[in-house]
């Protein structure tokens, strides 16, 4: 035996069930906390974390400035009353959030399992070296060193969906260590890492060593399927485990809105210093050339002058502008985000029936960003498909069997074709459906031709099988296409009912036979094939292959060149349905030659150096000369409305990339099937090279081709933001659509830093990018290298583990719940069942939320400045004496109370358009991914806007207040009735000239809800009880009804009002008449007609594609070794999926409507 050391510095070292050993070393133990605060560190670690908002430290200071009596403008209440309000509601919601972590944490620790040496203990008690025993399916402690299990050859099953997407994997280990580690036994391994996929280490019994991999250790997170028990010993517990490893802090993210927000908050802070300099100044002047006059009634400090009172005017115009800093904004958006977020939790539309499913937005801060996506990133297997496979068509001996027909590009067969009855099989599966009458009459007439087909088919594979009553088999595949295989032999006669490590016994024809299996020559990436060898009841030696057809092609006789070209061209009629193709051949063998054979394969499976290269070489050997039976054809069945859901995104400018693990040949299959590869594009690129310079040349070559003027050099806009340097790589022009695909090892090169900016520059000049072959780490790395050099907002979309590290690296990352486990969902930030509603999250919520967004940022800002720069004007009438011209209360009042309802009611529910006509023409997403509804230039256009509104309000209320008198003769234009008008006029006009496109009842209640506030609270506080309760608090003593009782201050209202909305109407006429955009056009379609018109009816083109796919398994490496050894285990009981998704109930059929131009619309009758 050779003996194998694991030497490093950081080397984990533990005994069996010694614990004081093992304590030595201090290793985390199995507790584990994903919650931030604790009832000590809450409150301060949380005002800590909100004080570092600049718009909250800023209100602070301003708190103590009101506590310097010589520039106190205002009353404490003004600030301090919404700065409470701030920070409680957030201390609130960041309170709810935890104790929620608290709660899973408390939940996931305090799970017991039974343990050795203290019998059942709570997993936060489990240390490291203690061996624990797990039942069947019990979640996985920790990382465990397999000991033992209840099953030959302590051989155990276990789902792994929970790490790296796979829904099943079998673990093994050859010796039984439970009695000898329980004696004594020592592991010395590597430290605690991340990688799923590797284990280093060495276990020491009795002065012996042996090696420890991967196929050794049970990892957290995965779960005991059909396994009574098994005793396992804790090598990492807790944070140290690969899960939690992997699990990383998750990554902050924030909107461009965000992201704008911050740069325009620095910019509002520059320009209240700016208003508060010019007041300064003014008011310096004002009391060096006037002050004088009034030192008799206002006699100066000693030592004080105009410098002085300038410096203390400065500082009381910041406390009393300070509206124009959004305090409030912050806590306003985040209601927002939560009521659109609770409208896609509540969305039927997008509640999948089949799995009880709801779509669920499980991040609240990112809504509006929806409504912004240029790039998709999305997983294949499980995202785009259903991971489910079915056996449609097949080519036998130039023969072609199956019914094809074709559907907006999806495999479908005619509802007139009777369904095979398969009655005379008792063994067959029900659930299989085939529409070939002549299959089964072939079969049945005994062509053998036809049987050795199916033969081979039930033969020449690794599926384990289980029947646990009489006839009824279920079988657990090492993929769906091997499944669709065995399944459509088992159902044509020839059934595969139970394996040894010897023998293959079937059914054949309803005759029960037996055969030796002598050799399995297994599956991988370079082979790309896999062969048995077996000996029939008649001593018959066959060797049976099925691959790709390229690689079957090379290996066949002469003899075979005829059938090979009839079957070529079934195989390019399959691949052009987008069907998954294999070839199948056979070979039959001399008894002296496979005995010769079998001495090499024994000495090469046995060496302890390049043992696959050895293998692949004896492969070779004998695989050669064969004799070809047919192909067969089986559909990765794609999710439902996924054509037709990448159509609506293409047309609202929505670019798709896949980045899949599968094969190349697949993911062309799929990309043609779902049209984002399109027979009438210009060219598809193929990127194949292997090394960086090949793959610079591809690269270059074909951006030359779409864009020949296009220089060596990227086009890009350099950028200095806030300190930060960046590099865009700007759009260039392309005629036509074009498609690339690459595989990972030229993407590998394809990434390198001197390469990278080349694969960005043509895959965006594509229309559709598909990535074969990529590590979950690529694909982290392409939606990064989008993310980093493009000015656009990205989105990932994956339902596996493998698909999390593109998911959190994304501006948005979505989580389908399907077939390979909730890890893409745990790190999502919004959630559903099917690929379909990822149009309506877009199309719907998300664009709706960023129109409403934008329309509160807008409207936020315009009545705040609008608010202040009434103030401003004010200080030239006052001596800039840093007076305000409205009364306290409504300044503490007006953005919490009176203005606050109204703009919120708008962002919860305007909407332009509905749903449907959202779907009826995508291209309203555009305005969404340029940024045309708040920008720097939107916000430079709402501050002239609020320039002119507080022109308005302030000098038309001066004027008309200004030597006026009542019905009776006396005076009215003193301070407070000023005041009062001022103040009345603003929160008129800014209430009513909300920009609202859809109306409803809460709307209505909002806005004169709160105005009904407004007047209620004004007469409440200038009331005379009020005043002889609180004198010094409520000077505004009968202001209100001395003032709102005369019809000239109501004229004044109305008359401002009416000039502050007027430009905004006047702006929007005459552009809907000269310079309509698509949301005018298809506003005015929308008041016109209620219901969008029919769409016109497209006829499917036949596609001819000389494409072929490659072999139709996992691209893991094959269970050829594990059957052969006998160690595997009895396979599940599980039902089977049905082969035709039932969509047939109201809520399930979403599919998406056909895109419509505004064009053909005006067009059409």
């Amino acid at each position: 035996m050779v003996l194998l050391y694991f030497i490093s510095s950081e080397e984990r070292h533990l005994r069996a069930n010694d614990r004081e050993f093992n304590l030595s070393f201090k290793y985390a133990n199995n507790a584990i906390k994903t919650s931030k605060y604790n009832v000590f560190t809450f409150l301060p670690l949380n005002l800590f974390e909100q004080f570092q908002r600049l718009a909250n430290a800023y209100f602070v200071f301003l708190l103590i400035l009101l506590l310097i009596p010589q520039i106190s403008s205002l009353s404490w209440f003004t600030t301090v009353v919404p700065l409470l309000l701030v920070l409680s509601i957030t201390l609130a919601k960041d309170l709810s959030d935890d104790i929620t972590r608290h709660k899973n944490d408390k939940h996931v620790n305090n799970r017991e399992v039974e343990v050795l040496i203290d019998g059942d203990e709570k997993w936060m008690n489990v240390q490291v070296g203690d061996i624990v025993k797990l039942e069947n399916n019990e979640f996985v402690t920790a990382d465990l060193l397999l000991l033992s299990s209840s099953e030959p050859l302590n051989l155990i099953y276990i789902e792994t969906a929970e790490l790296d997407g796979l829904v099943s994997k079998h673990v093994n280990v050859n010796m039984n260590l439970f009695i000898l580690l329980y004696i004594s036994g020592e592991v010395r391994c590597e430290p605690p890492n991340n990688r799923l996929d590797k284990f280093t280490g060495t276990l020491t019994l009795r002065g012996e060593t042996f090696a420890l991999d991967n196929e050794r250790i049970l990892l957290r997170g995965c779960t005991l399927r059909n396994t009574e028990w098994c005793f396992g010993l804790v090598v990492f517990g807790g944070p140290d485990t690969k899960l939690m490893q992997n699990s990383g802090k998750s990554i902050f993210k924030r909107t461009s809105i965000d992201r704008l927000m911050n740069v325009l908050v620095i910019f509002i802070f520059g320009f209240l210093a700016f208003l508060c300099t010019i007041l300064s100044i003014g008011n310096g002047i004002w009391e060096y050339q006037e002050g004088n006059s009034f030192i008799t009634f206002l006699p100066r400090a000693d030592g004080a002058n105009a410098s002085l009172s300038a410096f203390l005017t400065f500082w009381s115009y910041v406390i009393i502008l300070n509206t124009v800093v959004p305090i409030s904004l912050y806590v306003s958006v985040e209601i927002l985000r939560l009521g659109n977020s609770y409208f896609i939790d509540w969305d039927c539309k997008m509640y999948h029936v089949k799995s009880n499913t709801p779509a669920q937005a499980r991040t609240t801060t990112l809504n509006e960003e929806l409504g912004q996506i240029k790039y998709i990133f999305s997983d294949k297997t499980g995202t785009l498909t259903q991971n489910i496979m079915t056996f449609n068509r097949c080519s036998i001996n130039g023969k072609s069997y199956g019914k094809s027909s074709k559907k907006l590009n999806c495999f479908y067969v005619p509802q007139k074709t009777e369904k095979v009855d398969f009655s005379w099989n008792s063994l067959a599966d029900p659930k299989f459906c085939f529409h070939d009458h002549k299959l089964v009459e072939a079969v049945k007439s005994g062509s053998p031709e036809v049987q050795a087909f199916f033969r081979l088919l039930a033969l020449c594979h690794t599926v384990m099988p289980e029947e646990k009553t009489e006839g009824e088999l279920f079988y657990q595949a090492q993929s769906p296409d091997e499944g669709a295989l065995v399944t459509a032999a088992r159902n044509f006669g020839f059934v595969f009912r139970s394996r040894t490590p010897e023998t293959i016994s079937l059914v054949e024809m309803g005759v029960p036979t037996t055969y030796e299996l002598l050799a399995v020559l297994d599956f991988n990436n370079v082979r790309k094939r896999m062969s048995v060898i077996v000996r029939s009841p008649e001593g018959k030696l066959t060797l049976y292959c099925k691959g790709a057809d390229t690689i079957i092609y090379e290996r066949l006789h002469p003899s075979t060149s005829k059938l090979m070209e009839v079957t070529t061209e079934h195989l390019n009629e399959y691949a052009g349905e987008g069907l998954r193709t294999l070839a199948l051949a056979y070979k039959d063998l001399d008894e002296d030659e496979f005995e010769k054979w079998k001495e090499r394969h024994h000495e090469a499976s046995t060496t302890l150096e390049d043992r696959e290269a050895k293998l692949d070489t004896i492969y070779e050997e004998i695989e050669k000369d064969l004799l070809l039976l047919g192909a067969s054809a089986v559909e990765d069945k794609l999710q439902d409305g996924v054509p037709q859901t990448i159509e609506q995104l293409a047309k609202a400018d929505i670019k798709i990339w896949v980045l899949t693990g599968d094969k190349q040949e697949t993911a062309e299959n799929i990309g043609y099937s779902c049209n984002m590869l399109r027979e009438e594009m210009k060219e598809i690129f193929i990127v194949a090279s292997n090394t960086a310079e090949e793959v610079r040349e591809e690269l270059v070559n074909a951006r030359k081709k779409m864009s020949p003027e296009s220089g060596d050099e990227p086009p890009i806009e350099k950028s200095r933001l806030l300190g930060k340097k960046s590099q865009v790589v700007e759009d260039e022009k392309v005629d036509g659509e074009y498609g690339l695909v690459i595989n990972g090892h030229s993407l590998a090169f394809a990434l390198q830093k001197d390469v990278h900016l080349e694969l960005l520059r043509t895959a965006c000049m594509c229309q559709t990018v598909i990535c074969c072959r990529v590590t979950p780490l690529q694909k982290a790395q392409v939606v990064e290298l989008v993310k980093k050099h493009k000015k656009v907002v990205t989105l990932a979309i994956g339902d596996g583990a493998n698909d999390v590290s593109m998911i959190k690296t994304a501006h948005i990352g979505v989580g389908i719940s399907g077939q390979e486990g909730m890890q893409a969902v745990l790190s999502s930030d919004f959630s559903f069942a099917q690929f379909r509603y990822l149009q309506r999250l877009l199309l719907v919520h998300g664009r709706w939320s960023y129109l409403r967004m934008c329309k509160f940022l807008r409207y936020f800002f315009y009545k705040n400045f609008t608010f202040t720069f009434v103030h401003f004007w004010y200080g030239f009438f006052c001596g800039f004496s840093a007076q305000t011209v409205y009364d306290e209360w409504f300044i503490t009042l007006y953005n919490l109370v009176y203005a606050a309802l109204p703009v919120i009611g708008l962002s919860l529910f305007d909407q332009d358009v509905n749903d449907r006509w959202s779907f009826q023409y995508p291209q309203l997403y555009a305005p969404g991914q340029l940024n045309q509804y708040f920008s720097k230039m939107a916000f430079a256009r709402i501050l002239l806007h609020s320039c002119y509104s507080s022109l308005v309000l302030f000098f038309i209320p001066w004027a008309a207040m200004c030597d006026t008198v009542r019905d009776d003769g006396k005076d009215i234009a003193d301070y407070q009735s000023f005041a009062l008008l001022a103040q009345t006029c603003l929160l008129i006009a800014v209430s009513l000239g909300l920009d609202t496109y859809y109306w409803t009842a809460v709307n209505q209640f909002f806005l004169w809800g709160s105005l009904s506030v407004y007047f209620a609270v004004t007469f409440t506080m200038y009331s005379n009880g009020m005043y002889l309760i609180f004198t010094s608090s409520f000077p505004f003593i009968g202001t209100a009804r001395n003032s709102l009782n005369q019809p000239n201050v109501w004229l004044t209202i109305f008359l401002t009002t009416i000039l502050c909305i007027l430009p905004v109407v006047a702006k929007r006429f005459l552009f809907i008449q000269l310079k309509p955009t698509i949301n005018d056009k298809v506003g005015s379609n929308f008041v016109a007609k209620a219901v969008p018109p029919p769409p016109p009816r497209k006829f499917p083109r036949r596609r001819i594609s000389t494409r072929r796919s490659g072999y139709a398994f996992s691209h893991a490496r094959g269970y050829g070794d594990l059957v052969t050894s006998g160690r595997f285990l009895r396979i599940p009981v599980k039902s089977r999926p049905a082969l035709f998704p039932h969509t047939d109930t109201p809520v399930a059929d979403s599919t998406p409507q056909t895109y419509r131009t505004i064009f053909e619309e005006a067009q059409s009758p």
